[in-house]
């Protein structure tokens, strides 16, 4: 019995035993089929895939980052350019602490607090898989000695790089521009307009100025290199490249030595200066004062600094000439006396008895002359020689606001110029300037909910209430009015210059329109201006003994607003409160060869501050040179201010 049942249990063990070997044979035969049909898909149908991916492991794209273009003078003076040097590079997603790091790394190079800084501004700005600079312009002897110990530091490396460099610093460089790190912002921009992939590998981009406005001028052709590399990322061998194409060269227009000239002019005033060719629109010289130094922006400026520009009563950054807007004051005279003749509002001859005061009909309120006891019998000749405000106050209440808007819109008051500074639009147009302000009734009644009154208009007879210019407005208007109505766009860049196809592009320079203005309305108006530089003018100063003749017209602008009767005195005014001076010129003044505006904040009347940076301005111009300053008995017999 027990012997039969031993029997039966060792026939039941060897059943369960084939049983589960037949399952694992069963388990290991269906594995193997996973494994199978998992080969035959790897292989056979992700073949090309998994062969993309292993080339790609392979095969490593190095984007070469072009040279960028150069900017010119007109005569080939270098106002950007580049040159090589070496950067310590610190990747902050391959670093485990960058503080530690940049502290370890200062025993071997200098890392100043500036640095720092500068480092600190730009992680908080950076895209997230690049490297940034701690420290540029290395010496050899800082590279090699940090060479010997880049094995200490994972994620830090030197670069040979390009740098951008503005030899002449704070000189035009409110036209320049500068570059400056590609953020997230620029990045974005980039992607929206499809030109992302001709970055890669470029840590910079044009942020103001020219830089900016022909950034697609001056970037160039991104190349690139195919490189074979072995398993643990070194380069073993260069498969195929594309070579970068260089930005192109742009040739300004401004002349640097009268750009010099003109900036050195101002002394420590704050203004504006546009210089332009009447008969083409070349923009000869550009200032806006003070300036700023660009070069700290291009690695990225630090904090304290750019506190220091951004915060300064004298605001450096500001852009006077495209972006300030001024009353123009008595530089609008000779346009509202065109428009007087235009409109047979006033004939030539006729004159008006000026008694220093003006009253508007049904009205009460005196509006005064910048002369008290007034001109006496003046006709438009003398309005513009002498600055007349009371002839001026009734020529614009006859004239009306109406004919006045429209008459000095032709001319392009209250309009952009079109110059080439600013952000470049997708017509081809740029958004940088101000378009001042020439006011109207439906432009008062939308402002401020209010009709036009009498009284407006006749402020704006000299161009004061509403009425608002930038300097580079009021030089074209100058430039057109010099050329006899033809108008040309001013344009800072001349002619764009190809390295690779040796080609050269010039700008345009076709007019824009013609005001077909009456020759015996202009000749009259640009005598007057003549006078106005001569003795009994309001620019004596201006003229004084020039070989040459100049047409000009001086202006000022108030800052703030006087009371009923009360007697402007600049002692008794802070500094900042006095009134603006304006002088606009064209010279010489029967074959005008250049036309200009300045202006000089808080500098007085346009006679003594601002008409003597004109004329050292046209001296160096058309003879090449600067006059010596006047002596004190000159500067008083200069004349009176209007």
């Amino acid at each position: 019995m027990n012997k039969q049942a031993e029997f039966k249990n060792h026939q039941r063990e060897i059943f369960h035993f084939q049983l589960r070997l037949v399952a694992s044979i069963g388990f290991v035969l269906v594995l193997l089929a996973i494994l199978l049909v998992r080969l035959v898909y790897l292989q056979g149908v992700r073949n090309s895939y998994y062969q993309t991916l292993a080339e790609s492991n392979r095969i490593f794209i190095v984007p070469i980052v072009p040279n960028r273009g150069l900017i010119l003078d007109r005569n080939g003076v270098e106002l950007a350019r580049n040159y090589s040097g070496y950067t310590l590079e610190i990747n902050p997603n391959k670093t485990a602490n960058v503080d530690a790091t940049i502290n370890e790394l200062s025993t071997l190079v200098e890392v100043t607090q500036k640095d720092r800084k500068r480092f600190k501004k730009q992680l908080t700005e950076s895209r997230d898989f690049e490297t940034l600079m701690i420290r540029s312009r290395l010496s050899d002897e800082e590279v090699a000695r940090f060479a010997a110990q880049q094995y200490r530091f994972p994620g830090v490396e030197i670069k040979a790089r390009l740098f951008r460099d503005y030899p002449f610093g704070e000189k035009a460089s409110h036209l320049i521009g500068y570059i400056g790190r590609i953020n997230e912002t620029d990045m974005k921009l980039l992607e929206d307009s499809g030109l992302d992939a001709n970055y890669r590998g470029s840590d910079y981009i044009g942020k103001t100025g020219l830089e900016q406005s022909y950034e697609s001028e001056l970037h160039g052709t991104t190349g690139m290199e195919q490189v074979e590399v072995d398993a643990n990322g070194r380069a073993v061998r260069k498969l195929s490249s594309a070579t970068p194409v260089s930005g192109n060269t742009l040739v300004l227009s401004i002349d640097v030595k009268l750009q010099e000239i003109a900036e050195q002019s101002f002394g420590n005033y704050r203004g504006a200066l546009v210089a332009i060719d009447p008969s083409n629109g070349d923009v000869l010289a550009f200032v806006s004062k003070p300036g700023y130094d660009p070069n700290p922006f291009i690695d990225g400026i630090d904090p304290q600094s750019w506190d220091e520009l951004n915060n300064s009563p004298d605001v450096p950054l500001n852009n006077r000439a495209l972006r300030g807007q001024y009353p123009p004051g008595s530089t609008v005279k000779p346009f509202m006396a065109l428009a007087g003749l235009s409109f047979n509002t006033r004939k030539p001859e006729q004159a008006i008895n000026d008694p220093g005061v003006f009253y508007l009909q049904g009205s009460s309120r005196q509006y005064r002359d910048w002369k008290k006891d007034g001109h006496g019998s003046v006709n438009m000749f003398k309005s513009i020689m002498v600055s007349c405000d009371t002839y001026y106050y009734g020529l614009a209440a006859e004239l009306g606001i109406d004919n006045i808007f429209n008459y000095l819109s032709r001319f392009g008051f209250g309009k952009k110029t079109g110059i080439d500074l600013g952000k470049r639009l997708e017509n081809g147009e740029f958004d940088g300037e101000s378009t001042g302000l020439l006011p109207s009734k439906e432009w008062k009644m939308k402002r401020y909910q209010q009709i036009w009154y009498p009284g407006d208009t006749v402020s704006i007879g000299i161009g004061q209430g509403y009425s608002l210019v930038t300097p580079l407005q009021l030089a074209f208007v100058t430039a057109t009015l010099a050329n006899n109505g033809v108008a040309y766009k001013p344009h800072l860049v001349k002619e764009v210059r190809s390295l690779r196809s040796s080609e050269n592009r010039f700008i345009s320079k076709d007019p824009i329109y013609d005001l077909n203005i009456d020759p015996a309305h202009l000749d009259l108006v640009k005598s007057a201006m003549v006078a106005v530089t001569q003795p009994g003018g309001t620019a004596v100063y201006a003229s004084l003994g020039a070989p040459y003749q100049i047409a000009g017209k001086t202006g000022t602008a108030q800052v703030i607003a006087m009371k009923q009767n009360e007697k402007y005195d600049a002692e008794k005014i802070d500094e900042r409160h006095r009134d603006h001076a304006w002088f606009i010129a064209f010279a010489p003044a029967k074959k005008p060869k250049i036309a200009l505006a300045v202006l000089v904040e808080n500098g007085g009347h346009g006679g003594g501050s601002a008409a003597p940076i004109a004329r050292k301005v046209l001296d160096y111009y058309l003879l090449g040179k600067v006059p010596k300053p006047l002596t004190d008995a000159e500067v008083k017999e200069a004349g009176e201010h209007d």
